[in-house]
């Protein structure tokens, strides 16, 4: 007897538990359900951003970048930090799991006190809560977030914005405490770097190997680190097109130039209406000075000057368009950059039949060389054969050799003026009132730089 009043049978608990619910406050008990319901939801809504936030595709936050609305730059500026995006989701999401259980645990014991099979009841709880957990808290909104990334980003962004704001002692805690583990952990595997991936090239190309051959494998080895302003053409060399002029002004520039596609601005080049194909004029060649040529223009596509060449490539690719118009960090055109600019990084300079046959340098000897100022940094090393990173101490925000030795020199060069950086003399030969036009190289013997070096000290 005494055994059975301890252990009620399942008939008495069925009977417990039907008093109780006879007993108990309706309304109250809704309203259990409804903040158990919310927590759950928020674990869901959590879980589904992380997924959502670190699937969002490149070409995506490019277009992103463009954009004004201000969930967007939410988004964007989560992102500029995602250890401390991660930390605070984390921290979030495990503290509304844990208070999840933690109330479950209350309700539980609230509405059925002192039943005598309290491990069973337990163990119930356990399996329904993390089922629920599981499933609609993680499973779920994370297979929802994967196929709809921007759109949850974009709803979960002020919730995650504030959050970061409120949590940012707890997440700077831990983003630098796993940083901290994760210096002093031994790596395995290997790491090599750009510069260690050259020196292997250098080592193992051999006699079988041509100079083609191994410029392009160069090209590939820098062609994840270099940024569109470093191979756009700049705002000063674009040919565009004013919207207001006539067609046969418009024909007769097309003639004079040779080029296939033209940006078109209203104004001026900071602000371009699109690209037009020269091709789409082709059925209208007869048109009046009066055609509306506007109407064939196609909408451009505009990238940040920080943005890699491999992923502009891949954009070229899906978005199958061949010129980006390369803008500044105010919205302003910086440059333009072409499908044919970023093959080169790769397989080399090539010309077609429009293109000036003229090189942006002479070679003049062994070491002597001159160099036209507007000469990319990255075309400049290539022709010398040197490392594409040996100015980047000095060059500052320049991605040409004229603006390489106006920042060397920190003033407009006179005709004449020389300047040496490491193994090079660079010697101004032309300038304007603005920049530099030409300039000669010589690269100089290891004993005339010994020479410089020790009549400096």
């Amino acid at each position: 007897m005494e055994g059975s009043s301890l252990d009620p049978g399942p008939e008495q608990v069925l009977v417990n538990f039907a008093q109780i619910f006879f007993e108990i406050d309706l309304l109250f008990f809704g309203f259990n359900i409804l903040v158990f319901l919310f927590l759950l939801l928020a674990s869901a809504i959590i879980s589904g951003s992380e997924v959502a936030f670190f699937s969002l595709p490149k070409s995506v936050l490019g277009d992103l970048y463009f954009s004004e609305k201000k969930t967007d730059k939410r988004i964007l500026e989560l992102l500029n930090r995602p250890q401390r995006l991660l930390a605070t989701i984390l921290i979030l999401n495990n503290f509304i799991n844990v208070t999840m259980v933690i109330y479950s645990t209350y309700l539980v014991w609230f509405y059925f006190p002192q039943q005598g099979n309290s491990g069973s009841i337990l163990a119930a709880l356990t399996f329904v809560i993390t089922f629920l957990i599981v499933f609609i808290g993680e499973l779920t909104p994370k297979v929802y977030a994967n196929r709809n990334n921007l759109s949850f980003s974009r709803f979960t962004s002020g919730i995650l914005y504030v959050g970061s704001v409120i949590l940012m002692p707890l997440s700077y805690l831990l983003t630098k405490s796993s940083s901290f583990i994760e210096k002093r952990v031994q790596k395995k595997g290997f790491n090599v770097s750009v510069d260690k991936l050259h020196r292997a090239l250098e080592l193992t190309a051999n006699e079988d190997t041509t100079v083609e051959e191994k410029e392009i494998l160069k090209g590939i080895l820098n062609f994840g680190q270099i940024t569109a302003k470093q191979i756009m053409k700049s705002r000063m060399e674009i040919l565009a097109l004013d919207e207001e002029i006539n067609y046969h002004a418009l024909l007769d520039i097309i003639n004079k130039n040779g080029y296939s596609r033209m940006p078109v601005f209203k104004e001026t080049v900071d602000d371009i209406q699109g690209i037009l194909f020269i091709k789409d004029l082709l059925p209208y060649i007869d048109e009046e000075d009066n055609f509306e040529w506007q109407k064939l223009i196609r909408k451009g596509f505009f990238i940040p000057e920080t943005k890699k060449i491999d992923d502009l490539l891949r954009d070229f690719q899906e978005k199958r368009v061949h010129m980006a118009i390369v803008v500044d960090e105010y919205g302003g055109t910086a440059g333009l950059v072409t499908l044919e600019d970023v093959i080169e990084e790769i397989v080399g300079e090539f010309n077609d039949e429009f293109d000036d046959e003229d090189k942006t340098y002479i070679k003049e000897d062994e070491s002597l060389y001159t160099f036209l100022g507007k000469t990319p940094l990255n075309d400049f090393c290539r022709a010398l054969d040197i490392d594409l990173n040996i100015f980047e101490d000095v060059k500052g925000e320049s991605e040409s050799l004229g603006g390489l030795l106006l920042e060397m020199f920190s003033h407009l060069p006179k005709v004449g003026e020389k300047i040496n950086f490491k193994q090079f003399q660079f010697t101004i030969v032309s300038v304007d009132l603005k920049k530099i036009k030409k300039v000669k190289v010589e690269i100089l013997e290891e004993s005339a730089i010994n020479d410089q070096e020790s009549f400096s000290d």
